[in-house]
């Protein structure tokens, strides 16, 4: 594997990573919110509003609670696996030392990301008095990830892994920067966000140069076998199917009466998240699919045709 124009990410690390130039951020008790109203579907919708404002605050906290989660099993889980394998080499892939030091660089970010997502939680408990209902043990990726190795050749199940996690990488910076910018939230966890963008920009460049790497190096059959697997990849990931069955769960928790209950598990029910070209995260995976060199392959554009943006 040539790494001639691969641009380590180590340097940049050492002057500029939140775990090394970030103090601790305390949770402030004020009137702002502690999750953004756009991220949350079930307080807009029109019966919620209309009947159960008061338990607004209930639901957003307990979203709260879903994001911490789901972010420590997205670090700790996936990409701090998948980063550390790579770091020690024992990935099927061998990449040269500069890589896997940067590798290594991932895994600490990430795990400096969960410990600050739970220093998080513990404040809220402590301020709120609230406990978090039962929390998912999976996150879309836990499920996308396996169903597409599942379809592919095992001696390609760790490069499906890196380009999930590649995929995953630069497929949340747009979503976590709006988080960031939401003025209606308390500021330090705009701050929590705007930190993990950092970090989070200079992970998604690595993850499209390993990318790269691998795909310059792969033979013409695993690059053919690897575009067959990741319409199943996308379909997994981008569901709303886990955040439908959290809000369902939500609903049962609130005390309101039967025929509302009802209404909004029918409302939600009914919500229809369709992945298509149009949806919000499909244009950032697309640019990464471009500039890692995926895209340009027949048998990928070919696999993701239904993806692709409409020519003008």
């Amino acid at each position: 594997m040539n790494s001639a124009s691969y641009h380590a990410i180590a340097d940049d690390w050492e002057r500029r990573a939140t775990v090394r130039t970030r103090p601790r951020r305390l949770l402030e008790n004020d009137d702002k919110l502690i999750y953004p109203l756009c991220r949350q579907p079930l307080v807009l919708n029109a019966t919620f509003v209309e009947h159960c404002p008061h338990w607004r605050d209930f639901v957003l906290l307990q979203s709260f609670y879903k994001f911490i989660n789901d972010v420590v099993i997205f670090e700790t889980e996936i990409v701090d696996t998948t980063a550390r394998s790579i770091a020690k080499n024992r990935f099927a892939v061998p990449f040269p030392l500069d890589c896997r030091v940067d590798a290594m660089t991932v895994v600490v970010d990430e795990d400096y990301h969960a410990l600050v997502a739970l220093d998080f939680l513990q404040q809220t408990i402590a301020m709120t008095g609230i406990q978090p209902l039962d929390l998912p043990e999976q996150i879309e990726l836990s499920r996308a990830l396996p169903a597409a190795q599942a379809q592919a050749p095992a001696h390609l199940h760790d490069a499906v892994a890196l380009i999930a996690v590649a995929i995953a990488e630069n497929s949340v910076t747009q979503d976590v920067a709006a988080f960031s910018k939401d003025a209606s939230v308390k500021a330090s966890i705009c701050g929590l966000m705007a930190d993990h963008l950092f970090d989070e920009g200079r992970h998604a460049q690595f993850w499209t140069r390993l990318v790269q790497l691998y795909w310059q190096a792969a033979s013409p059959d695993d690059r053919d076998s690897i575009a067959q697997v990741l319409p199943t990849f996308l379909a997994h990931y981008l569901t709303n199917e886990l955040q439908k069955n959290f809000d369902l769960h939500l609903i049962e928790h609130l005390d309101i009466s039967a025929t509302l209950r009802n209404a909004l598990r029918d409302e939600i029910t009914a919500l229809a998240f369709p992945i298509t070209r149009q949806h919000p995260l499909m244009g950032n995976i697309m640019n990464f699919l471009r500039h890692s060199g995926l895209l340009q392959t027949p048998s990928v554009a070919h696999a993701l045709d239904t993806y692709l943006p409409v020519p003008i």
